[in-house]
């Protein structure tokens, strides 16, 4: 008797293995080049699946299958959103007047995402204000129309709000332009603050930067107008910090008329009242330094006085009360001040434009010839840019956030 073990019958067909049959690789390959990859290629690796499925007898048929419509549904919306995006490049350039993107402009065009702190830029017609501008970024040294302070992205699922963005951007915007060039005064007299800020559209496809620049493109200007606290001695820079604070205190009253918000003028009133009081410690401890001792004890005078007329308004009951106060403070602060201080300490002593006047506006008001007139009458107002669904540029105040620019 035979010890081999019974033959099966009929034979079994040529090429065929014993066990299960394989799965085939590019059936696989398929689903995940289609899904995470590139989906035309898995459009390719389904198709060599079913025809190397039907020859070798091996599993994966459906896998295929499911590659092969995932592949081809994810083709179509990789279509779609690339000519979306062509499209959207080309509205730009069409809203701008451009018959094509690349405008003739001095720089390499960028987004705007990638300018960083201290890098300058140009935009096609110097217009900081157009919707989602072409950049071409440039050598500062060469002419260019704005120039970068301040970048940040913002946290938060949820869209703060047109006025809350635009309010917080320009409150940081003014402060990082403050420390960016700190010498106020030695900016020159066409230098604005600009912000590029999300807008609502823009915020939910995931736009979350705020870019803060100095513009200067109504007139070709070449140079950095950084002056941060780097290049400055210690001295200048604790007078200039304390300078720039209540800067920014006077140039944030509100917005509403006195009579009908008087609560939050008096509580503005609190604010410029503490920023002052700062500025009156630092010169109290430079009346130590010889060189700057008899100009910082002549504005420290001036700041005390202004102080108590703040005071006073922050107690008024009364709307013209509260009037009368700010013009008497705003008075006790003369510019001439200022100004021998700020040569004293070796900064800029050209009088800004938002506070050219002034001193002749207080010597009026002094001699009786002058008639203050309500905060409405400022030639300070500020202007902001409105959202259409796309990043946009935000124009502030160029004086609403300096001394002497809102006046009663």
């Amino acid at each position: 008797m035979s010890n081999q073990p019974p033959h099966s019958w009929p034979p079994p067909p040529q090429g065929y293995a014993y066990g299960p049959p394989v799965l085939n690789g590019f059936a696989l390959a398929s689903l995940l080049v289609g899904l995470l990859c590139f989906p035309p290629l898995g459009v390719v690796f389904a198709i060599v699946a079913l025809v190397q499925i039907a020859k070798k007898g091996e599993r994966g048929r459906a896998l295929a299958v499911c590659g092969l419509v995932v592949s081809v549904v994810m083709t179509g919306v990789l279509f779609l959103a690339a000519e979306r995006a062509a499209d959207g490049l080309f509205e730009r350039a069409r809203t701008m007047g451009a018959a094509e993107p690349y405008e003739d402009v001095a720089g390499e065009l960028a987004d705007s995402d990638e300018l960083g702190v201290g890098q300058c830029f140009n935009v096609p017609g110097g217009d900081l204000l157009a919707e989602d501008p072409f950049v071409y970024r440039i050598a500062c040294t060469e002419i260019h129309d704005a120039e970068v302070t301040f970048a940040m992205s913002l946290s938060g699922p949820r869209f703060p709000g047109e006025d809350e963005l635009e309010e917080s951007a320009a409150r940081d915007c003014w402060r990082a332009q403050d420390a960016y060039a700190m010498d106020t005064w030695a900016l020159p007299p066409y230098a604005e603050m600009f912000y590029f800020a999300p807008s609502r559209g823009s915020w939910d496809d995931g736009d979350r930067r705020v870019v803060c620049v100095i513009g200067t493109a109504e007139q070709e200007h070449r140079g950095s107008l950084r002056k941060d606290a780097g290049m400055l001695d210690p001295g200048q820079v604790t007078f200039l910090h304390a300078m720039n604070e209540a800067d920014l205190a006077l140039g944030h009253a509100p917005d509403a008329d006195v009579e009908d918000a008087l609560e939050e003028y008096r509580a503005w009133a609190r604010q410029v009242d503490g920023a002052l009081a700062a500025e009156a410690l630092v010169l109290h401890g430079a009346t130590e330094r010889p060189e700057v001792a008899g100009p910082a004890r002549a504005q420290r005078e001036r700041v005390e006085a202004a102080r108590r007329q703040w005071q006073r308004a922050a107690r008024e009951v009364t709307a013209d009360g509260f009037v009368d106060a700010w013009d008497r403070a705003l008075a006790e602060m003369p510019v001439s001040t200022e100004q021998a201080l700020r040569g004293a300490y070796g900064l800029s002593t050209t009088v800004p434009e938002w506070l050219e006047g002034q001193d002749e506006g207080e010597a009026d008001e002094a001699d009786g010839t002058g008639e203050p007139g309500g905060p409405g009458g400022s030639d300070g107002s500020s202007g902001s840019g409105g959202s259409s669904g796309k990043p946009s540029v935000q124009p502030a105040s160029a004086g609403s956030a300096r001394r002497g620019a809102v006046f009663p």
